[in-house]
């Protein structure tokens, strides 16, 4: 299997990652969800959630009493997967996730990592460049999908999943560069041959695939029970 190395994280495309997904429902608790993670001399990360005795991995994440999941270091992912005053927002749009990638063939995990890092699950978003929603659609983005009202969560979902099929399908099912493309645009994947010059958008892969890897060893997790 081919993979891709963009900053010590080696990734398998998304069409052969696809098959892996899991049902995309988090569980009621997740006190016993702690993350950890080791890079190996290839610069292959692992996960787990169980506290390995290889002292080599660290503690990604811990959860706290609530069931909340929260960043167990500083450094560039710091941010929270949940608020204490709605703790229910990561499962709030379960549905819509697994509809979203069942009908275009991506993992749950990896539709809900771009969530998280687009509008950490705020379904009324807006950035500054106009972008709205979960995933964050663009105008002219959310009408080419089909999206008619783009701060409608089940809408969004659709929409921005669609578009992310529409760039892994254009770039092989290179997982990486369909992230790449989420942020900076397809024409500027195609300029530079791979993920642009950007500091922005090489954070925001970092992020995706970090989170991805995180909710699928959360989603690995709960299938062991």
């Amino acid at each position: 299997m081919r993979s891709v190395v963009v900053g010590g994280w080696r990734v398998a495309p998304v069409a052969r990652v696809a098959a892996l997904a899991l049902a995309c429902a988090l569980p009621a608790q997740l006190a016993l969800a702690d993350i950890y993670s080791f890079v190996d001399r290839d610069g292959v990360v692992h996960y787990t959630n169980v506290q390995p005795a290889n002292a080599g991995y660290r503690r990604l994440y811990h959860t706290s009493d609530s069931g909340e999941l929260y960043a167990a270091h500083k450094g560039t992912f710091t941010q929270t997967f949940g608020r204490r005053g709605d703790p229910e927002r990561l499962r709030r749009y379960d549905t819509h996730i697994q509809e979203a990638a069942q009908l275009y063939q991506l993992p749950g995990a990896f539709i809900r990592a771009i969530v998280q890092v687009e509008s950490n699950f705020y379904p009324d978003a807006v950035s500054q460049d106009g972008a709205v929603g979960l995933m964050q659609l663009m105008p002219d983005t959310a009408a080419s999908m089909g999206v008619l009202d783009a701060f409608d969560p089940r809408q969004n979902v659709l929409g921005g999943t669609r578009y992310l099929r529409v760039l892994a399908n254009k770039f092989n099912g290179d997982l990486v560069l369909t992230v790449a493309a989420y942020n900076a645009g397809e024409n500027a994947v195609a300029k530079y041959r791979g993920v642009p010059p950007f500091s922005e958008t090489r954070s925001y892969v970092r992020a995706v695939l970090h989170h991805y890897y995180a909710f699928r060893s959360l989603e690995n997790a709960v299938a062991k029970r």
